[in-house]
């Protein structure tokens, strides 16, 4: 099930705040709140006034990665979307054609036997589609050296075999993943949020952690001194499903033992757990038992929350303005209901909130 609204496309963030409107920061962003039967207006900067000493705010640590890189597959060039490296080495990817426009539009086709070679002679060998899905994301292997042309020779690299050399081509070669609705490329540094922690092993979030942009220095210490605390966790996001709004494929998450206690002893104190974008959602609803408990654990989650599931630790949630066909709005139902959802997208639209990474953002509280 999908909203019935359109989103105009006049209504996508083409650049940050901060470029639109100099004088303002991050958190000069629009927030819709939704509560109850209501909505009311306000800025992201007004947040620590909406929150109350022992409320928990769950915040994704996952820092971004430069993961868009140009490539070739014989003289046709592609654009490489790095999604996730896997435990055996290879990394899920998704090939895309240059639009002429500076972003990138889906290739038609497997690339099931194509060689995808990038800059510095490293090599990508598309094996499989990823969790047996078809077309989008496939596994690749990493191979140096200059091979025969069809796959074979070079050396195979990461899983043991070899140091992973994707992570030193993202910092050298790589841009940020951007899509049509934005204007221009942007400096990583755009992307990336005030809790993000770079990561020794090159590990990251193939596209930003959004919901937690708008958050400033200010913005938080503000918080702390109201009383609110942050709950730590990683969750590192894949390449979304920008045409087809597919569900999440499996991400990396890992939600510590400090960040599972503060999360159990704001329950059982009567503090609100807010989780800061979809992807906290997704870590700690896959870190909690059967018993309504939080505990230390990390790995693969393929959860997807949806109203037949239901959440069972999460109060409340900031997060992006979605698009109608978004599978992320199952969660948003999942917490608030079909009609408050529909209530609170509907206000969006005649106030002209801005959509996607760069624009307004919506807080759901209880």
């Amino acid at each position: 099930m999908t909203l019935a609204v359109r989103v105009p496309q006049e209504l996508s963030a083409r650049v940050p705040v901060e470029q639109r409107a100099p004088g303002l920061d991050r958190d000069g962003v629009r927030m819709l709140v939704s509560r109850g039967a209501g909505v009311a207006h306000h800025t992201f900067r007004e947040l620590p006034g909406l929150l109350q000493a022992g409320d928990v705010l769950v915040v994704n640590t996952s820092p971004t990665l430069a993961a868009a890189v140009d490539g070739r597959i014989g003289h046709a060039r592609v654009v490489v979307h790095f999604s996730t490296r896997g435990d055996d080495g290879r990394w899920a990817v998704e090939l895309r054609e240059p639009d002429g426009r500076g972003t990138t539009r889906a290739r038609a086709g497997a690339p099931a036997g194509s060689e995808v070679w990038l800059p510095g002679g490293t090599r990508l060998v598309p094996e499989e589609p990823l969790s047996g899905r078809s077309g989008r994301l496939w596994w690749a292997a990493v191979v140096s050296g200059r091979g025969d042309g069809a796959g074979e020779g070079g050396t195979r690299l990461g899983g043991g075999e070899g140091p992973d050399p994707v992570p030193g081509l993202l910092r050298e070669y790589g841009r940020p993943i951007r899509y049509s609705y934005t204007e221009r490329d942007q400096p990583l540094s755009v992307y990336q949020t005030v809790f993000a922690l770079p990561r020794a092993d090159g590990s990251g979030s193939a596209e930003m952690p959004s919901a937690a942009r708008p958050f400033t220095a200010r913005v938080v210490t503000e918080l702390v001194s109201r009383g609110v605390q942050f709950a730590p966790i990683t969750l590192h996001t894949g390449v979304a499903s920008a045409e087809a709004h597919e569900p999440p494929y499996p991400e990396r998450f890992a939600v510590p033992g400090t960040s599972a206690r503060l999360i159990n002893a704001a329950g059982a104190a009567g503090g609100r757990v807010v989780a800061v974008g979809t992807t906290a959602v997704r870590a700690v609803e896959s870190a909690v038992d059967s018993d309504g408990v939080v505990r230390a654990r990390e790995g693969w989650t393929d959860l997807v929350v949806t109203p037949e599931r239901g959440v069972r630790v999460v109060d409340g949630l900031l997060t992006g303005l979605h698009e109608p066909e978004a599978s992320h709005l199952l969660m948003l139902r999942a917490l608030a209901g079909s009609t408050a959802i529909e209530r609170a997208y509907a206000a969006a639209l005649r106030s002209r909130y801005l959509w996607h990474e760069f624009g307004d953002v919506h807080l759901l509280l209880p």
